[in-house]
């Protein structure tokens, strides 16, 4: 029987020769990932049960990455319990602050995640690493607490979703913009509990940053993950990483979808989604030219790696950000950190007015280092903007691509490169 790409790496975690949308399947798992929000629901529920070892201490990834460097008590607290979880048993990835960093950007960097595995976190971006040719999937802190203790999960073989994509970007057009595109067109339960598969010559022309971030957003569609092809840009990038050794499942040339959806790249404008849905979105001749902002964020697992600071950067170089603005650049890793800092990228952040933090997942969630208050505008490249995602809930969050933000947090108000 014919399979989509996703089904062919589930059915090969679960010893069947082919699975069907809708059947319930046990998967042994390659990588079970928690954070210091999720990761302490699950030590509760593994410690209830009973469980007395892990199943693979290299198997587990656990990352202190959301309330980090911690805010307050409760967040020192939830750390520490995570901590001392990861020195009981063992774990060997374990990602405490300074070695740290987002969760879903540090893992791809360490080489963790590599094609055909099949991975499960208790975060419900986790789908991100199906940019690698993985079937990655975020789960509940319960499910992940099973995990831990016996390296399998249930999972029900999801439909799938052909997205095609064709062209090349214009200027200043990224992956953000193609999934916002994208989220807009077939709204927040477009995709629900089904597979985003992208094929087509366009995904040639979609650098790895560009896939990590379509990926990480495929939940905001309702999607049970997203996948790319595994091409020469998937392997150089495994490689480099140190990733082991990939396996290449592609889909069946019959292979049934419930739809199929056409993008051509080269028609995409920038695309921004205002509050309180990712669905939300509008391009910019959409947009008036009179929202005013107060502050930029340009960072987290969505947009948070080199190159979209490079894009913010080359925006950004010689001018100031508006006197009424703040912006807030936040590496995603400690690599991306150096990496900015070595390129001469903090000293342009820092001449045009920004402020520069360690990493840290912090104000995507309203967690720390950028709260809104009430009636307060932002421009955000992160991936959710519900009520009171960052703070007041009274506050607005308006997601972007790091181009977009650069370019808000230079004039002010909503805007694209083009208006400098």
């Amino acid at each position: 029987m014919s399979m989509t790409m996703t089904q062919k790496i589930i059915a090969a975690h679960c010893g069947k020769d082919t699975v069907i949308p809708g059947e319930i399947v046990l998967v042994d798992l390659d990588l079970v990932l928690g954070n210091d929000v999720t990761a302490p629901v699950a030590i509760n529920e593994f410690e209830k049960a009973g469980c007395k070892e892990v199943f693979d201490k290299e198997k587990i990834a656990l990352v202190l990455d959301h309330f980090t460097p911690n805010k307050d008590i409760k967040a020192a607290e939830q750390c520490k319990m995570v901590r001392e979880f990861a020195w009981k048993y063992g774990i060997v990835n374990f990602f405490d602050v300074g070695q740290a960093g987002v969760e879903h950007a540090l893992l791809p960097e360490k080489g963790m995640v590599t094609a055909g595995d099949l991975v499960i976190g208790a975060d419900s971006h986790t789908c991100t690493y199906g940019a690698l040719g993985a079937f990655s999937t975020g789960v509940g802190s319960t499910d992940m607490a099973a995990a831990m203790a016996s390296g399998k999960a249930w999972l029900r073989v999801p439909e799938a979703i052909k997205v095609v994509l064709t062209g090349k970007f214009k200027p200043h057009v990224s992956g953000k913009d193609l999934i916002l595109h994208l989220i807009g067109k077939i709204g927040v339960d477009g995709a629900l509990y089904q597979s985003l598969e992208f094929v087509g010559e366009g995904v040639q022309n979609l650098s790895m940053d560009d896939r990590l971030c379509v990926c990480n957003m495929a939940i905001e569609a309702g999607g049970k993950n997203a996948v790319f092809p595994v091409d020469e840009v998937t392997l150089a990038f495994l490689k480099e990483k140190g990733a082991k050794t990939p396996k290449v499942f592609t889909a069946d040339e019959d292979a049934k979808y419930v739809r199929t959806i056409e993008i051509d790249l080269s028609n995409l404008n920038s695309t921004v989604a205002f509050p309180h849905l990712p669905e939300n979105t509008r391009t910019f001749d959409e947009i008036p030219k009179d929202m005013v902002i107060d502050q930029v964020v340009i960072g987290s697992c969505t947009n948070g790696r080199f190159s979209d600071f490079v894009t913010a950067a080359e925006i950004m170089k010689g001018k100031k950000v508006h006197s009424k603005v703040r912006c807030l650049i936040i590496p995603a890793t400690q690599q991306i950190y150096l990496d900015c800092m070595h390129a001469g990228l903090f000293d342009i952040f820092i001449d045009a007015g920004c402020a520069v933090s360690t990493p840290t997942c912090g104000p995507c969630l309203g967690g720390h280092m950028g709260i809104l208050a009430k009636c307060e505008r932002c421009v955000s490249t992160t991936n959710r903007n519900f009520v009171g995602r960052m703070g007041h809930p009274e506050s607005e969050v308006y997601l972007a691509s790091p181009a977009v933000a650069a370019a808000s947090a230079i004039l002010g108000r909503i805007a694209q490169p083009s208006e400098l």
